[in-house]
């Protein structure tokens, strides 16, 4: 088996300019791999710390230098020899070196970039694209699909420009369509939206991750203003597609209630449980991220349980990709989806083992870009590789966003070319619960 003869740890820019690590891996074969890791602007307080170098004089006091001798210095010298297939040991060699609960020593950016490396030396030293050794590896189903994409059209937030509150506004074609005809829904939809504001006189600049920021009075607008533009398309809403919205409630969260744009005072969890059933029933909102602040467990039990029948209850920085925050939520039936970012853990194989946990329990799944993101296509890779329900890369028009769409173009041409030259080896897909939750959504 091929093994690690070395690798560079270096400070890049993210796609806000702001600096992360891209790491380079030889093996004693040849073979060199390159991975980077994204950063993130809304971060949860349970997912794994970055290490930044705090330096004013560097980078505005962004910069990653550390982090990146730590990887030079440190962890090279402990992988060197290992086998980069042994992804699991590997990981945990690392966390232990670091040995603390949010790999604060080292920096989970310095211990995720590497992880990434090593599961693209896995791959490359097994002579199989990411996704099928991943797919391989791990055995997450019976075949390989595409995840349904969620497309962002409007951001607001901490990813707009103080014009909405709400930090996304998306778009999740219906997943009976194939990937091509989905991605074809979100940039059409993506493009007849800016015609739409255009139209109307309304700014149409894009915010941090390349959704547009329109300058209105409240979220609602937003919504009325997606309502119109999927009627200048030919698809229709509840059909061929469906809204959802990542709220990123943290930030909306002060002394026990939630500001939005929509009234004049604050909102009670109650309310803010009701507005959810408003967007439901007006809008066909059938997914909903971070409904409310990380540790307000009752509200998101209530809502789990009063629309996780039809609706997708979503954990994102309510669980940061966390095991044991995962197990707490589904013991406590406290949502019914979960986001993996990757780096929200810190390793690749921790990020698997919390997916693979949501799974067992009967959840949907959503890999996830960051804001900060670089153009890395892994992701897209692992979305398909380890049988994710849905993948999130944001709005379908930035660099690092379209890389890994595009990504999904060649996957999904390879994966339909060897289903038709051995048609008897395929097992059909099963319907997901993407699928079967669509259908039980009329207009």
């Amino acid at each position: 088996m091929a093994t690690i003869q070395g690798l560079f740890a270096r400070e890049i820019l993210d796609s806000r300019g702001l600096p992360t690590l891209e790491c380079s891996l030889w093996l004693d074969t040849g073979a060199v791999v390159v991975a980077s890791v994204p950063t993130g602007t809304t971060k949860g307080k349970y997912e794994a710390i970055e290490l930044r170098d705090n330096d004013p004089t560097h980078m505005d006091g962004q910069g990653v230098l550390t982090a990146a001798n730590n990887v030079n210095t440190i962890l090279a010298p402990l992988l060197i020899g290992q086998d980069p297939t042994h992804q699991t040991e590997i990981d945990q060699l690392m966390v232990n070196t670091d040995g603390t609960p949010q790999k604060m020593k080292l920096g989970a950016n310095a211990i995720m970039v590497v992880s990434l490396a090593v599961c693209k030396a896995g791959a490359s030293s097994m002579n199989l694209p990411l996704y099928q050794y991943l797919f391989q590896k791990y055995k997450p189903a019976e075949s390989m699909h595409i995840p349904t994409c969620i497309y962002t059209l409007i951001n607001g937030g901490q990813h707009g420009a103080d014009n909405l509150d709400i930090q996304e506004f998306q778009v999740m074609p219906a997943s009976y369509l194939e990937y091509p005809e989905s991605l074809n829904v979100g940039t059409s939809l993506y493009h007849k939206l800016e015609e739409v504001l255009i139209s109307k006189g309304a700014i149409h600049s894009v915010g941090l991750v390349g959704g547009f920021t329109p300058n209105l009075y409240n979220n609602t607008d937003a919504f009325e203003l997606l309502m119109e533009t999927v009627k200048t398309s030919p698809y229709t809403l509840a059909q061929d597609l469906f809204f959802g919205v990542d709220m990123a409630a943290s930030n909306l969260y002060d002394n026990g209630k939630y500001k939005m744009k929509d009234k004049p005072q604050p909102y009670t969890s109650a309310e803010l449980f009701e507005y959810y059933l408003g967007l439901r029933n007006l809008y066909h909102v059938f997914y909903i991220e971070d409904a409310f602040q990380e540790d307000d467990w009752k509200s998101w039990k209530q809502l789990t349980t009063e629309m996780g029948g039809t609706t997708t209850i979503v954990g994102d920085s309510f669980l940061a990709t966390n095991k044991e925050r995962t197990k707490k939520a589904i013991a406590e039936s406290a949502c019914n989806a979960l986001v993996i970012k990757p780096n929200e853990v810190g390793t690749v194989s921790e990020a698997i083992e919390v997916m693979q946990l949501a799974r067992n329990a009967g959840w949907q799944t959503v890999f996830s870009h960051r804001s900060g993101e670089t153009n890395d296509d892994s992701l897209a890779d692992m979305a398909v590789g380890l049988g994710a329900t849905y993948c999130k890369f944001g709005p379908p028009n930035r660099g690092e966003r379209v890389t890994k769409y595009n990504r999904l173009l060649q996957i999904y041409q390879e994966i339909t070319q060897a289903h038709a030259a051995a048609p008897p080896a395929v097992e059909p897909i099963s319907p997901t619960p993407t699928e079967a939750q669509a259908s039980g959504v009329t207009a």
